[in-house]
């Protein structure tokens, strides 16, 4: 197929380093299209035993990484815009279903990862006017990252399956022009499944009260309707319960 590559090796969760990444493309290539945002470390602990550096380092790779370079490609495509330029950029970020349904273990992952759903979310909203669409990928697959989490795939057709190669389809097609209708939106992916997560809605309400020594009822009344949450594998009522005591 061919192409055209140039590296960088700045530290993205910089903020100078995320510039220069943006004016190296810039430069190298005469424009901008598309960004995708992929930098990922993991730390896991249990809450109780994570340290400041483990949550620190974790966030400051997943959640600045993101927003950086982000942030300098759409100043540059908003220039782009006021100067009467035609814009059709893409901004594709990396959440997770560890961000979107919650893991164990995964606090600084988990936290950082729904950071940028809610990110995308945002940002899709605030640069729509400049021609610009910021969706998301949450992928499942077997990587230099993952591939110590779980037991290993005991046959081909097992690592076929966890391939990444299920994730770079959809990434392409939120890259090219064919998606300009598509944004805010975060998209699982994986050897099982394409999906798209439709995030947080309003479940049962209720009246406002004043007195907290009426809650208990009204709150079970509304916990009796609400949809229980979702598990890793995104279907209602399969994470964990509480158990009572």
């Amino acid at each position: 197929m061919g192409g055209k590559a140039v590296a960088n090796g700045d530290d993205i969760s910089t903020w100078a380093g995320a510039e220069r990444l943006i004016n190296t493309a810039v430069e190298t290539f005469g424009d901008l299209h598309a960004v995708v945002n992929n930098a990922g470390i993991l730390r896991d602990r249990m809450l109780a035993n994570m340290s400041e550096e483990e949550w620190d380092a974790v966030i400051k790779v997943h959640l600045k990484g993101t927003f950086a370079p982000s942030r300098f490609a759409a100043a540059y495509w908003r220039d782009q815009s006021k100067a009467g330029k035609p814009v059709d950029g893409r901004i594709i970020n990396t959440s997770s279903v560890s961000g979107i349904y919650g893991n164990v273990g995964q606090t600084n992952y988990g936290a950082a990862k729904a950071g940028i759903a809610a990110f995308t979310t945002i940002a899709s909203l605030e640069l729509g006017r400049y021609g610009v669409t910021v969706n998301a990928v949450a992928p499942v697959a077997l990587t230099r990252m993952t591939e110590n989490l779980g037991p290993a795939p005991e046959t081909d057709q097992e690592r076929e399956h966890r391939s990444p190669k299920w994730i770079a389809p959809i990434v392409t097609w939120l890259a090219s022009s064919e998606s300009a209708g598509i944004t805010g939106r975060v998209f699982e992916a994986s050897g099982d499944v394409l999906a798209i997560a439709e995030g947080w809605h309003r479940g049962p309400t209720s009246k406002p009260v004043e007195d907290p020594t009426k809650l208990g009822p009204i709150v079970e009344e509304m916990m009796a309707k609400a949809r229980l949450n979702a598990g890793m594998d995104g279907r209602d009522g399969s994470w964990p319960q509480p158990q009572k005591s």
